[in-house]
């Protein structure tokens, strides 16, 4: 995978908040792989990946993914998440979109590991046009109602999901990964309270939440 993309992400089979994500690179046959804040750097695959299995990887289960380049706001890497959840017509629903801008010295852009939460029109304002951004909206909105129908094939007993998605230097987006137990209240952080507060009406709705609190 590395001869193939050049990037790649290892991520542990069970994880939150993106702990445990390594980023491991083939640069000209020069490897890295980042932990953290910690870069280490090697000049052969062998040595690389036997650090790599002694300091990070152990015996936990882990999968290798192929790594994407990110946009970037200001120098700092961000992705989306999209809120997708069951109505009160038990219909899937993109309810929030929002954006998280990575710590400068991190690879993952989770709020918990130093990431900021931003509107999607705030980060991509110089990237695209207004009328672009809106048309990006529309087209991450629809993407997470497709994860969600088909995830639910599987998975008959779903309600709502997370989809994490990157957008790369085309501007194409790639789905990263799916929470099915998405943190509803990090839409708290966008200046249109509406969002969160639809967010949190259809958590009540399908059993989420057992009573209503304060938003």
């Amino acid at each position: 995978m590395l001869n193939d993309y050049r990037m790649v992400y290892v991520k542990p089979e069970l994880g939150t908040f993106g702990n445990g994500v390594i980023r491991v690179e083939n640069q000209d046959g020069h490897y890295t792989f980042q932990l953290g804040t910690r870069l280490r750097a090697f000049t052969s695959f062998e040595a690389m990946a036997t650090a790599l299995q002694a300091s990070a990887i152990k015996s936990r289960s882990y999968l290798i993914q192929r790594g994407i380049h990110l946009l970037k706001h200001r120098k700092r890497r961000f992705d989306i998440r999209v809120m997708v959840q069951k109505n009160a017509r038990n219909d899937w629903e993109s309810t929030g979109i929002i954006g998280r801008l990575g710590h400068p010295s991190k690879i993952v852009t989770n709020y918990h590991s130093g990431g900021t939460p931003m509107t999607l029109e705030r980060l991509m304002q110089t990237h695209l046009t207004a009328s672009r951004i809106s048309s990006l909206n529309s087209r991450l909105r629809k993407l997470g109602v497709s994860a969600a129908k088909q995830l639910q094939l599987d998975y008959p007993r779903l309600k709502e999901i997370g989809v994490d998605v990157a957008i790369d230097q085309s501007f194409k987006p790639w789905i990263l990964e799916v929470n099915t137990l998405p943190d509803p209240f990090l839409f708290r952080k966008l200046p249109d309270k509406r969002v969160f507060r639809k967010i949190y009406r259809y958590a009540l709705l399908y059993g989420r939440f057992r009573t209503a609190r304060r938003k």
